[in-house]
């Protein structure tokens, strides 16, 4: 296969991944599903900032009698907040703020960086070329976007030039994250890159260094693995992409069932 046929195939355009052998019992559960401590430097404490002329509290609320912390939040204050926040700089050149998509009881979390242009145009994460890897790589899993499967970002605002967002740009956006995964109550959590591994593990070590391996955030196991857009120009990386996917699917067949959840 020459290179632009491998192009065609990254974007879906061809054959897709798929898994030869679903781990012991879990043929069907496949197709259904979803040790390190929290960083000791996840924001907890309030922070106050200017949106419109109001002041708001926690990178986002309008601190009026209505007002709640974005640790209380529910999804819809939640995407309300992101929409007015403007806690960092990236708030000036968005068109939107992302705050995720999918299912909103999902087993499976997935995490990436921030938005791209198109992302930040459409209000949706994973819907560039990137995305449609990103699904690629899901469906040679057994899984979909918006079915057990929920997508986010370290930021919800796009970063100029789609560059990868800062620390102190991740850490400024963490209470929004935060409060998803605490809404969501994933099983299991996928860190694609090196910002949403470094966000979440509160480590700088090298993307080589946190793979193949079964981290955990604040109990949830996580699996991390490289970012989709680096793939598309690393192509060779595709089959160590593979080997972690694979880990977080044994990782989630050998979690025990729990209610309210598919297994």
């Amino acid at each position: 296969m020459n290179r632009r046929e491998e192009v065609l195939a990254e974007l879906g355009l061809g054959p897709i991944w798929r898994l030869r052998t679903p781990p012991v019992g879990e043929q069907k559960a496949v197709a259904e599903a979803g040790a390190v401590e929290p960083p000791d430097d996840t924001v907890t404490t309030e922070q106050s900032v200017t949106a419109g002329g109001e002041d708001i509290t926690e990178s986002g609320v309008p601190d009026s009698a209505e007002a709640v912390p974005v640790s209380d939040m529910g999804w819809s204050e939640l995407r309300r907040a992101t929409a007015a926040c403007t806690a960092c700089e990236l708030h000036r050149r968005r068109k939107q703020a992302v705050l995720g998509v999918g299912d909103e009881q999902a087993d499976w979390l997935i995490i990436g960086e921030g938005p791209g242009a198109e992302e930040d145009s459409r209000g949706e994460p994973f819907v560039g070329p990137a995305g449609k890897l990103l699904d690629n790589m899901l469906r040679s899993v057994g899984l979909a976007r918006g079915e057990n499967v929920y997508i986010a970002n370290v930021v919800k605002c796009r970063p100029p030039g789609n560059r990868t967002p800062s620390p102190e740009e991740a850490q400024t956006c963490a209470p929004f994250l935060d409060r998803q995964i605490e809404l969501l109550e994933p099983r299991l959590i996928v860190a694609l890159g090196k910002a949403a591994a470094h966000r979440l593990l509160g480590t700088d070590g090298t993307l080589a260094s946190m793979r193949s391996s079964v981290h955990e955030y604040r109990g949830i196991p996580l699996i991390v693995t490289y970012h989709p857009a680096y793939l598309l120009r690393n192509m060779p990386d595709k089959s160590k992409a593979w080997e972690d996917l694979c880990l977080a699917v044994e990782t989630m067949s050998a979690l025990a069932p729990e209610e309210g959840h598919s297994a």
